[in-house]
Order: C-alpha cells, then structure tokens, then sequence
C-alpha cells in the first residue's frame, strides 16, 4: 500500500515536522514506499523451520570477571547528600500528580 500525499502530511503533522515543499514531501513519499516495500519483501521470505539466533556467528561474547572493584561507600556519600533519610536520598519533587 503506497503512501498518499495526504497519509505523508498527516504523518508530519503527527511527529511535529514541518513539511511544506512539495519537493520535501514527494520525496519522503517515495523513501517511506520504498521502506514499506523492502519490509515486505522480507516479510514473504520464507523461514520455516528455521531456529532464531542471536547472532549469525558462532561467537562467544568476552565478559569481565563479576568482582566488587568499589568499596562500599554509601554511608560516605549519604553524609555528604544535603538531605537523606533512612539510608536513601531525598531530591525535590519533579512532577506533579495531575
């Protein structure tokens, strides 16, 4: 299904862009069409049978040792925050209820 010109303003509209040339707007036309056709070009392909991976090479991620490289330095920290109660730290409120 192509995408009309008035789908292509109405998208803008939605996302807060400002589109007017109608240059700019039959060219994203024509990017968004050719997006929607490669996607459903994969989307026919058929994978039956075939098991999901992770990745398409037999590779072992390197991980680092799960080691504690901090010391605990929490009630350090707590006597430095300007206000803190029962072990937490308490910020102003940033919103709100509605």
């Amino acid at each position: 299904m192509p995408f009309s010109r008035d789908a292509i303003e109405y998208i803008a509209h939605l996302a807060r862009l400002d589109i007017k040339e109608t240059e700019d707007i039959n060219s994203i036309q024509a990017d968004l069409n050719k997006i929607v056709a490669m996607v459903n070009q994969i989307t026919a392909a058929n994978t039956d049978g075939i098991q999901p991976m992770a990745h398409p090479l037999e590779m072992v991620q390197r991980l680092r040792p799960d080691a504690v490289t901090e010391p605990n330095d929490r009630e350090t920290l707590l006597a430095l925050a300007p206000v803190s109660e029962s072990g937490l730290f308490l910020v102003p409120t940033v919103l709100e209820d509605a």
